[in-house]
């Protein structure tokens, strides 16, 4: 500003002081949006009419003042056809919006969607974990000792669903993670971190994106709200970050899980909620092994999930996102192999559903918890 007042010596010009304005009325906007929002929110008159007293903040806030900042024009939307760009949130809570793209070409609006739903179920993790989506769904998630070992055994769930997929780990990726990585074509790669010679070796595909989320605590921002765009409106609910306790899981068999059977239970539920209900699972503990996705039935949901089974299913567990309404989805996940569910309950037909895991001799828990995910 200093430099055209002196160069010009007749102020700043038209362009300039329309650029400033821009910029001013901008930011007193949002400041002002957020006054307004914690004023309509917290603040109201006391009993006497005189003083103002500090509410509970409400869950649902009656006015939605977002503020919101274009961070970068994207290559497209979900077709070629679409414009698209994405906006973040002010703050620097970490998470995908935030994420800084190291290497690699132009991020889609579908490139972010995937990106974000490898990312949420990653994080879920505390144990060293690898997961890979497609079409925002897993077809592949592990644990491990390592990133490496966790990657392995995600991919031999789909290798071939895995192909063009997003990875994701929640720990830093090493040299030898990367260079099993590197073997697989995938559309971008998301982690806390890439060690530098793992980020030289994923980097020698120039197209491949490689992503690091900033932040030390990589679940600082999975609260919040979730908002889903329809036709003159928009909806509002809190995130899917629910309490799964399994500690009040209650086992309605006559048969309880093993300790196996348990931990498989505990990982296949985590998973599950991360897939487009109608949403079914099968797993080993710490391993995906089949997945049931998006179904209008459940029962042909089970079907799919063993279908699309690349391992052996003998052994495995299942789990469903919402209650089994017929006994059919029992029956089936017995025949594929499964000897053990997790399941929400609630159903009007529960009685059925627990009678044919007893005949199958399955251990079945309900969480009193269900995971939809549309």
């Amino acid at each position: 500003i200093l430099e055209e007042i002196e160069s010009s010596g007749s102020g700043l010009s038209l362009e300039t002081r329309w650029r400033l304005c821009r910029k001013a009325f901008d930011h007193t906007a949002c400041y002002d949006t957020l006054i307004a929002d914690a004023l309509g929110d917290r603040l109201a008159l006391g009993e006497s009419g005189e003083e103002l007293e500090l509410r509970p903040p409400s869950i649902m806030p009656p006015r939605l003042g977002c503020t919101l900042r274009k961070r970068q024009e994207l290559r497209y939307g979900e077709n070629p056809h679409q414009p698209a760009a994405l906006y973040r949130f002010d703050g620097d809570a970490p998470g995908v919006a935030q994420a800084e793209q190291l290497h690699g070409k132009e991020l889609s609006f579908n490139n972010y969607l995937d990106l974000d739903a490898a990312w949420n179920l990653v994080t879920e993790f505390e144990a060293p974990a690898c997961v890979i989506i497609k079409h925002t769904n897993p077809c592949g998630a592990a644990l491990g000792e390592g990133i490496g070992e966790a990657y392995l055994r995600a991919l031999a769930a789909d290798p071939v669903s895995a192909f063009g997929g997003i990875i994701a780990a929640n720990r830093p990726i090493d040299r030898a993670a990367a260079e099993k990585m590197s073997q697989l074509f995938v559309e971008a790669v998301i982690a806390p971190e890439f060690i530098p010679d793992a980020l030289e070796a994923l980097a020698k595909k120039k197209n491949v994106r490689l992503m690091k989320v900033h932040g030390g605590d990589l679940k600082a921002d999975q609260g919040g709200f979730d908002v889903k765009r329809i036709t003159g409106g928009l909806l509002l609910q809190t995130r899917d970050r629910g309490a799964d306790d399994a500690s009040s899981w209650k086992v309605v068999t006559r048969r309880s899980p093993t300790p196996e059977e348990t931990e498989a239970l505990r990982f296949a539920w985590i998973v599950c909620k991360h897939v487009k209900s109608n949403a079914i699972v099968y797993a080993r503990a710490g391993q995906l092994v089949g997945v049931g996705a998006g179904q209008m039935s459940r029962v042909d949901s089970v079907r799919l999930g063993a279908q699309r089974a690349v391992l052996p299913l003998t052994g495995t567990v299942a789990a469903s996102d919402a209650f089994f309404p017929f006994r059919d989805g029992l029956d089936e996940a017995a025949k594929a192999g499964a000897t053990a569910i997790v399941q929400p309950g609630g159903s009007v037909r529960d009685s059925e559903v627990i009678q044919a895991a007893d005949e199958h001799d399955l251990a079945m828990v309900f969480t009193h918890l269900r995971h939809f995910r549309h």
